[in-house]
């Protein structure tokens, strides 16, 4: 049995298999019962339609030697027209009693003949047909028992029956050809199944198969399926899945070889700085300030990191709760032009406000501080003596916020990244920041159901623009 393929029973092929036999076996077990019900109905029918025509014809042969009386010719009808191992013929007169037949032997052993099957029916001028066993023996027999009927009066009973034996061997061998038919047909059927079956289950455990590897981390991989159904459907699906594992494991790994890097460097340098305390540098007071005041610096910029990384991680898990305020967009971006105003001033830029009063509901503190993080970035890349320009107005029921710069702008290759995670590519866009505010940014904004995109022309500066659902008024249909 090499050659049959090993099916594990709990499999999709085992079922699918196991649902295609049962379905077939019961669909051609009923079709092959039907069909050997309609031919024993058929037969029997035909022969019972026979039987009939030949005691009609009989009969009246019958009536005319009863008519005259003459029980010689009634012998002679019924020797010519029974033969005694298959066709029975008798005749009954009026009151029941045997006049002739054509199993004299048999017939003599007989009591009483009202108990035969047909015979009372047909004494009391019923005719009666029908399937009995034979008169003192086992088999099966059809029968028809006749009145004798002529111009009235009752003359007496033809009763005629014919053995069945050799029906019933036909029948045998039918059955066993289409018990042979349905067992051939079921084992074709069954090997038909399994190449089905196995059509649809190898697909299945093909992407059973991926899903592993994925699960595995083996995230990039390729799964071909050709079926032109819903299965091409599923593997697109789980092709796109895997582009998007392996695209998310890759912006892990960039993230942690960030954060490693992001992290290092001030813990290096504080160590530089305290290895150059104790060696030395400790008893000079200007150089030991210096030292100090780098320490202070480095840890600052540290702590920065690590909330940024802190509320960076709650606003992707989204644990972080937002406040549910109505406030004023213009009082907002006010706040926030007041918190940088002494840092604009130090280097030089002003800023320009075109703000209507509209009203927002939402966390007030967390949007401040994604409007902060695209302020800080545009007046990080201005140049000295330049404008910021901030504009809020409403259009298609939602409020909109521009900040734009004056600075070298970004290159349009970098554009699509600029709110990544780290991201510092573009030499034009460095400064002292850890690459994440506008990466915050976005997904503060995002969480409040609004979006923050980025444009801008090579050396004209470059524009954030947020945009935030505007509150709902409560007469507003």
């Amino acid at each position: 049995m090499g050659w049959l393929p090993r099916i594990k029973l709990n499999s999709i092929h085992a079922k699918l298999l196991a649902t295609y036999l049962i379905l077939i076996t019961l669909g051609t077990s009923l079709m092959a019962g039907y069909i050997l019900w309609s031919f024993h109905a058929y037969f029997m029918r035909s022969r019972q339609m026979d039987l009939d025509n030949w005691t009609a014809a009989l009969s009246e042969s019958a009536a005319d030697a009863l008519e005259a009386n003459n029980l010689q010719r009634v012998e002679l009808l019924v020797r010519r027209y029974g033969a005694p191992q298959t066709v029975t013929l008798r005749i009954f007169n009026q009151q029941g009693r045997l006049l002739a037949t054509s199993d004299p032997k048999r017939d003599k052993q007989v009591k009483d003949w009202y108990k035969v099957p047909g015979v009372w029916e047909a004494l009391q001028n019923r005719p009666g047909q029908g399937v009995a066993k034979g008169i003192l023996s086992t088999e099966d027999r059809l029968y028809i028992a006749r009145p004798i009927v002529r111009n009235g009066q009752f003359l007496g009973v033809l009763r005629m029956s014919i053995t069945l034996d050799q029906l019933q061997r036909q029948f045998a061998r039918v059955i066993w050809s289409v018990l042979g038919t349905l067992a051939l047909t079921i084992l074709l059927c069954a090997l038909i199944s399994t190449r089905f079956a196995r059509s649809l289950s190898k697909p299945i455990e093909t992407m059973r198969n991926f899903a592993i590897r994925l699960g595995s981390g083996h995230f990039g991989d390729k799964l071909i399926i050709h079926e032109n159904n819903e299965l091409d459907q599923l593997a697109a699906e789980l092709n796109r899945m895997s582009e998007r594992l392996a695209s998310l494991d890759q912006e892990r790994r960039a993230f942690l070889a960030n954060v490693s890097h992001e992290l290092r460097t001030p813990i290096s340098n504080v160590q530089v700085t305290i290895d150059a305390l104790r060696s030395g540098a400790y008893e000079e007071p200007q150089l030991r300030d210096r030292f100090f005041q780098t320490i202070e610096n480095e840890i600052k910029r540290l702590s920065r990191l690590v909330h940024d990384l802190l509320d960076l991680g709650r606003l992707e898990a989204g644990v972080t709760q937002l406040e549910q305020q109505n406030f004023s967009l213009r009082g907002l971006i006010n706040r926030a032009v007041s918190a940088m105003e002494p840092r604009m001033q130090a280097i030089g830029v002003s800023v320009r406000l075109n703000v209507v009063d509209l009203q927002l509901e939402g966390d007030p503190e967390r949007l401040l501080q994604a409007i902060l993080n695209v302020l800080d970035n545009a007046i990080k890349h201005s140049v000295p003596n330049s404008l910021v320009f901030i504009s809020g107005y409403s259009e298609s029921k939602q409020a909109v916020v521009k900040i734009q710069d004056q600075g070298t702008g970004i290159s349009e290759g970098d554009l699509p990244r600029i709110f990544e995670q780290f991201y510092t590519t573009d030499p034009s866009r460095k400064g002292s920041g850890n690459g994440l505010g506008l990466a915050i940014a976005k997904r503060i904004v995002e969480a409040h159901k609004g979006s923050i995109t980025a444009n801008s022309v090579a050396s004209q500066g470059a524009t954030f623009t947020i945009c935030l659902p505007l509150k709902a008024i409560a007469n507003d249909p």
